[in-house]
């Protein structure tokens, strides 16, 4: 992963990966004028989707939540280039794919410095083909089998000792190929011990909960227990 560091500026970026000028790699209007995006996501804000030299990425500019973050939108506290939290996602991605976790690859980041402050952007691959857990739910129930996968991926990542801090049925996905992938990295980090894991499944089995209430998803309770024998087979 190289880093250059400009002009109050940090890139960090995989250079098999990016092919394109790290500098614009973070500008949508950059890749609109190139006819290169491919989609779009609303969310906190607006991540794009386009189609790099080497894969499809997805584009995304840090955002705050909730009334704070109507308040301040996208600034952050700077306390050093490698506290920024664009390059603590950057850098847990790849551990996680050194781990065998399926992640999406990381290809760059990019954190700006404004005095005390900075914003900052992500461009991650583009699981191909694959939806949440919510669209396929929302559509028909899901398996024995891949509910064991799920838990199983999930092992994987305790087994990294990340602590996904928003673990919810929206991060994980399923692609066309029938695997499990786990998104959303942005606040979690890598903790030791064991003792905070059960809060990240009884997080998971909430989301569930909420989502069969919010979208009458097709969820049951005991669809819970394969997942926990996926993660407890550590397979």
């Amino acid at each position: 992963m190289k880093s250059v560091t400009e002009n109050n500026q940090a890139f960090w970026y995989d250079e098999q990966l990016l092919k394109e000028p790290v500098e614009k790699a973070f500008d949508a209007e950059y890749w609109q004028q190139a006819g290169k995006v491919i989609g779009s996501a609303a969310g906190r804000g607006t991540t794009w989707f386009v189609q790099t030299e080497t894969v499809a990425a997805a584009l995304r500019h840090y955002r705050r939540g909730g009334l704070f973050g109507k308040l301040v939108a996208d600034s952050y506290w700077f306390s050093g280039w490698e506290n920024t939290r664009c390059y603590q996602e950057l850098q847990l991605l790849k551990a996680l794919r050194e781990a065998g976790v399926n992640v999406p690859k990381p290809l760059a980041a990019r954190a700006i410095r404004t005095g005390f402050t900075y914003r900052a952007d992500l461009l991650s691959e583009k699981i191909a083909n694959a939806r949440d857990l919510v669209a396929i739910l929302t559509e028909a129930p899901l398996g024995a089998e891949m509910y064991k996968k799920i838990g199983q991926q999930i092992r994987k990542m305790h087994d990294a000792q990340v602590n996904h801090t928003d673990l919810n049925i929206h991060n994980i996905l399923i692609d066309d190929q029938q695997q499990v992938w786990i998104i959303d990295f942005d606040k979690c980090y890598q903790q030791p011990g064991d003792s905070w894991k059960q809060g990240n499944l009884e997080r998971l089995q909430r989301s569930f909960v909420k989502e069969v209430g919010k979208r009458d998803i097709s969820w049951q309770q005991n669809d819970w227990q394969p997942l926990l024998e996926g993660y407890q087979s550590k397979s």
